[in-house]
C-alpha cells in the first residue's frame, strides 16, 4: 500500500475526461509532479490513488475504475476542474499532515462555509456510517487534504483552513453544495476492525491456545 501524507504539493487541472462504462480516464495537466515521475506512479487526485498510465511533457493519464467511479466525487470532474495532487511519500521522507492512503470512504458535501478571522471554516456532512470514525481534534482527508476536526455535528464535521490551505488547495475555492472525497483515519478503521476480531476469552479458548 502507498502512504500519502494529506500535504497536497501542486493543484492541476483536467484537460481530458474520457468517460467509459461506469469509469474514466482523466488526463491531468501538472507541472511539479511530473519532475520524476514514472509509468505505474501512484498519484493522490483529490484524495484518491490514482495509478499513472501515460505521461507527457506537461501532463499525465490515469484511469478511473468502476468500485472508484462509484464511491468518490471524480465522476463529477470536467475539463477545466482543478485537482490536488500529491506524490507517494518516499520512505526517506517527513510526514506533514497524518496517514493516508488514497482510498476514499465516502462522498461528503458542503454545508456551510464561514470567515473566522484568517481563517475559513468549512462545515461538511458526512454520512452516518462514517460519523464513528470522526473525533474532535482528530484527523481526516477532504480531497486529498489533511486536516483536523474542530467541530462535531450530528451528521457533520467541521474544518478549518488556514490562508495557506484556502490558496493552495482545490477545498479553498469549493462552496456550498459541493462534494468532497473523505478519507477517515485509517487508524480509527484498523483499531475498530481489531476491536470486532478479537476473540471471546473463554476456558476453552484458554484450553486450545495453551494457557
Amino acid at each position: 500500500m502507498y502512504l500519502f501524507t494529506g500535504i497536497v504539493e501542486e493543484v492541476g487541472t483536467i484537460s481530458s475526461v474520457q468517460p467509459k462504462t461506469q469509469a474514466l480516464e482523466l488526463t491531468i495537466a501538472c507541472s511539479l509532479i511530473l519532475e520524476d515521475m514514472k509509468r505505474g506512479d501512484s498519484i493522490a487526485v483529490n484524495g484518491v490513488c490514482l495509478t499513472v498510465s501515460s505521461f507527457a511533457k506537461q501532463s499525465f493519464t490515469a484511469d478511473v475504475i468502476p468500485e472508484t467511479f462509484k464511491s468518490s466525487a471524480l465522476k463529477e470532474l470536467s475539463n477545466g476542474s482543478p485537482v490536488n495532487l500529491e506524490r507517494a511519500m518516499p520512505a526517506n521522507g517527513r510526514f506533514g499532515g497524518h496517514f493516508v492512503s488514497g482510498h476514499i470512504d465516502g462522498v461528503g458535501k458542503i454545508r456551510a462555509v464561514r470567515k473566522e478571522g484568517n481563517a475559513w471554516t468549512k462545515e461538511i456532512e458526512v454520512a452516518p456510517a462514517l460519523m464513528k470514525y470522526m473525533v474532535y481534534k482528530g484527523s481526516v482527508a477532504i480531497d486529498g487534504t489533511s486536516l483536523t476536526i474542530f467541530r462535531l455535528g450530528a451528521r457533520s464535521i467541521a474544518v478549518s483552513l488556514i490562508p495557506t490551505t484556502q490558496a493552495d488547495s482545490v477545498l479553498g475555492q469549493k462552496g456550498i453544495g459541493a462534494q468532497v472525497n473523505i478519507e477517515c483515519d485509517m487508524l480509527a478503521k484498523y483499531t475498530e476492525r481489531i476491536q470486532q476480531t478479537k476473540p471471546e476469552i473463554t476456558r476453552d479458548w484458554l484450553a486450545e491456545n495453551g494457557f
